[in-house]
């Protein structure tokens, strides 16, 4: 299924936020992707975090417009999810479950329109709170809005409004979240025509202490398998990040992190290894 329309709300202000934070880890990640001759998809996940570790299996089956995905953890959870595309015209149906929480449940179903795309997402517990979001646009502009609503309580717990202009060269957001407390305005440029190199810069105000946080950060991509990115912010944190691709689908990153305001500090550095055979 080809999702039309202007995307979901999520969608506004992504470029920005996946250029600043995606990929970028501290902790140390090996994750190995398998696929049976069945067509079950099995990704192992071991994670070491400070003196910590923690191991997760999750399988992925695929049947027409169905998926299945089942993943297990060393913490006894397990969490299931089932997506159906097209079970209505233009439509994604995904339910999940994380047990032994029961409570856990929800229910999301997604409508695609080539001007407008809407979502609301239900708790299958009893007096479960209600989400709602709609995307209305054309020729690169959205607008949009989304609301959470607890029907125990009868209070809204989140509303959020946002226009986003996606460009060729260029993507910007403009987002009121925190029920109007806070102010985000981000934009991604890219600088040649083959978006090799490209600039990002995002800014938040929170109105209720005036509170400023700036974001500034690149990524190049140095040939076809190599990526390099880096973020530095008004609080003197800077990070910076390399993504080489060892074969196909394969990842080695590695990242770190420094405060330039505390040199004294002990820097962060992650390493992820992603390996699909």
């Amino acid at each position: 299924m080809a999702m039309k329309g202007p995307g979901l709300f999520t969608d506004i202000g992504k470029k920005a936020k996946d250029l600043l934070t995606k990929d970028y880890t501290y902790d140390q990640k090996l994750t190995v992707s398998t696929v049976s001759a069945s067509g079950v998809g099995l990704t192992s996940t071991a994670v070491k975090k400070g003196g910590l570790y923690t191991l997760d299996v999750t399988s992925v089956y695929k049947y027409k417009n169905t998926v299945v995905d089942i993943k297990v953890d060393t913490e006894s959870n397990i969490s299931t999810t089932l997506t159906v595309l097209d079970a209505l015209p233009s439509t994604k149906l995904v339910t999940s479950v994380k047990l032994p929480d029961y409570n856990s449940g929800k229910v999301e179903l997604h409508y695609f329109h080539e001007n407008a795309t809407f979502a609301t997402a239900v708790g299958t517990k009893p007096s479960p709170v209600v989400e709602l979001s709609g995307t209305v646009g054309a020729q690169g502009v959205a607008f949009g809005a989304e609301a959470g609503y607890d029907t125990a309580t009868g209070k809204f717990t989140k509303y959020t409004a946002a226009i986003g202009v996606t460009k060729p060269d260029y993507h910007a957001a403009f987002i009121l979240a925190d029920k109007g407390d806070t102010i985000k305005v981000s934009g991604v440029y890219h600088l040649d025509e083959k978006q090799k190199a490209s600039a990002v810069a995002e800014l938040t105000r929170r109105l209720s202490t005036n509170e400023n946080t700036l974001t500034v950060g690149g990524l190049y991509t140095v040939d076809p398998q190599t990526a390099v990115k880096a973020r530095l912010n008004n609080t003197g944190t800077l990070a910076a990040l390399l993504q080489h691709e060892l074969k196909p689908k394969s990842l080695l990153t590695i990242s770190g992190e420094f405060d330039t305001k505390a040199l004294d500090k002990a820097p962060k550095f992650g390493l992820a290894l992603a390996l699909k055979p």
